[in-house]
């Protein structure tokens, strides 16, 4: 048990990581720097003379690939520290499945050639699907992390039984998370491939009839980012009004904080034309802020809460 606490931790540390570096990889148009070749790279397990692009892509590889055998590691050790039925072997096994989809999506992405400038539907469709396998595979390693620290508060944890409104409210802001993944990934692929000079530029795209479909949808982002946003802050006040316990308002405060961050930094970057680093950082604080909704679930429903 005390070596399984700091790598479930470790393991939600790490992956987040993956994840930015995964982003970085598609805003720095690096996507084929390995060209159609998985799991090798340019036909080479070791490229030779590699470009700038190789470099990036390849780091995205090595340090995804060491995230799967890390996960079943914690996968392991949670059937080791905890009893048949546990809910974190549950969660433990569920961080492993959503990881392989992980690698999966990824392999098809480069063997479909969904990367650099590829503005097909089918790659936008792939990036959504990504985004929220990408959440699923979060609230799985969260929530091993969670309750691999809070042995007493798991005991029976249910989602539905004897809960009251409270996992309709958390569906609403799950809904509305998945939403915003899926919009804010064709925006950020819009925002690559068609690089807007200024605000009024990025404007006219978006309205403009004839606009590659990607500049079209690109608006949808804010608009479900504030709708999103407002159901975030209701189910955080909800939900402290209904389990009325320390451990539950500090995550409701944590959410509703959160959230107000995310929805100013997502105007700035905006704003600011969406440079990279932004965009890193507004992936990295919608992480976070998923991260803040799936603890407050969790808090939310446990036994002997407090």
């Amino acid at each position: 048990m005390s070596w399984f606490r700091p790598l479930s931790v470790g393991l939600v540390l790490y992956t987040l990581f993956v994840i930015l570096w995964g982003a970085f990889v598609r805003a720095s148009g690096s996507g084929a720097g390995c060209g159609r070749h998985w799991p090798i790279c340019n036909g080479e397990v070791i490229p030779r003379d590699p470009s700038v692009e190789t470099l990036i892509e390849l780091t995205h590889r090595l340090t995804s690939g060491l995230a799967l055998p890390f996960v079943i590691a914690v996968a392991v050790l949670a059937f080791r520290a905890f009893p048949r039925g546990d809910v974190v072997r549950r969660t433990a096994v569920g961080g492993v499945l959503f990881m392989v989809f992980e690698a999966l999506v990824g392999a098809a992405i480069v063997l479909l050639e969904l990367t650099a400038n590829d503005d097909s539907a089918l790659r936008a469709g792939v990036m959504g699907f990504h985004l929220v396998n990408t959440f699923l595979l979060m609230a799985c390693l969260g929530l091993t992390a969670w309750w691999g620290r809070r042995p007493a508060a798991r005991q029976g944890v249910t989602l539905f039984a004897g809960q009251g409104p409270v996992p309709w409210l958390v569906l609403a802001g799950v809904v509305g998370m998945f939403a915003v993944g899926v919009t804010g990934g064709i925006a950020a692929l819009g925002d690559t491939l068609f690089p807007s000079h200024s605000l009024a530029h990025g404007l006219a795209q978006d309205f403009d009839p004839n606009a590659h479909f990607l500049l079209r949808l690109r608006g949808l982002h804010p608009l479900t980012a504030m709708a999103t946003a407002a159901v975030l802050l209701v189910v955080s006040a909800a939900l402290s009004a209904l389990r009325r316990t320390g451990l539950v308002w500090r995550q409701a405060a944590l959410l509703a904080a959160l959230t107000v961050g995310q929805v100013a930094f997502g105007w700035a970057n905006l704003l600011a034309l969406a440079p990279l680093w932004m965009q890193l950082g507004h992936l990295l604080l919608a992480q976070l802020v998923w991260l803040a909704l799936v603890f407050l679930a969790a808090a939310a429903t446990e036994r002997g809460r407090g």
